[in-house]
C-alpha cells in the first residue's frame, strides 16, 4: 500500500468527509446529526487555527482517512495534562468500508505516526480518544502509545496516552 498525506481543503474535502464523520462507525468522532455545512464550518476553523491542521490521508491514490495534528498545550487539553516541549496532539479517522481490509487501520495509524514524527521538532505525540473506544486504545498500544490515565473533557471520558520518537519506533520498526 501506498500511503500519502495532504492538505486539508475544507472548500472540495468536507463533501469527501461528511460521510465519514457522520457514519455510525464514526460515533467517537462525535459528529453524527453534522450536516454538511456543519462539517464545512468546522473544518475552515480548524485549517484557519494556527495550532490545528487537517490533512487527507491517500491509499494508492484514493481517499482513505482524516487526520488531525494540534498543539495539546493549546488547545484540547489544557489544564488537562503538563504539556512538554514537542508535543503533538492527534486524531484520525479511517473512511468507512463495506470491505475492510485486515491490517489497513494499523497501516494508517502508522503512516500518521510516521508523519508526525517526521517533524523533528515532535518528540511526543499525544491522544485522548474516548474512554469506551477499546478498538482504538489497542490499535493506540501496537504503535507504541502508552495510556498514562483517564481524563474529563468537557465532552467525554478519554484515555489520555502519550507515544515518543522510540517508542514508535520500538514497537513498528518504522523509522521516525
Amino acid at each position: 500500500m501506498n500511503v500519502s498525506i495532504r492538505p486539508f481543503d475544507p472548500s472540495k474535502d468536507a463533501e469527501l468527509i461528511h460521510p465519514w464523520v457522520t457514519h455510525p462507525k464514526a460515533a467517537f468522532w462525535m459528529m453524527q446529526g453534522a450536516t454538511l455545512q456543519d462539517v464545512e464550518r468546522e473544518y475552515f476553523a480548524i485549517v484557519a487555527h494556527p495550532d490545528h491542521d487537517a490533512f487527507i490521508g491517500l491509499v494508492d491514490g484514493e481517499p482513505a482517512f482524516l487526520m488531525e495534528r494540534y498543539d495539546p498545550a493549546k488547545l484540547e487539553l489544557v489544564g488537562l495534562y503538563d504539556p512538554l516541549p514537542g508535543d503533538v496532539g492527534m486524531h484520525f479517522l479511517v473512511a468507512p468500508t463495506d470491505t475492510p481490509v485486515h491490517g489497513f487501520t494499523r497501516t494508517v495509524i502508522t503512516a500518521v505516526m510516521t508523519e508526525l514524527f517526521a517533524d523533528p521538532a515532535t518528540s511526543r505525540v499525544v491522544v485522548e480518544p474516548d474512554i469506551a473506544n477499546k478498538a482504538v486504545h489497542a490499535l493506540n498500544e501496537a504503535v507504541g502509545f502508552v495510556p498514562e490515565r483517564e481524563i474529563r473533557k468537557p465532552e467525554k471520558k478519554a484515555l489520555l496516552s502519550f507515544c515518543t520518537r522510540a517508542r514508535f519506533e520500538a514497537a513498528t520498526g518504522a523509522a521516525a
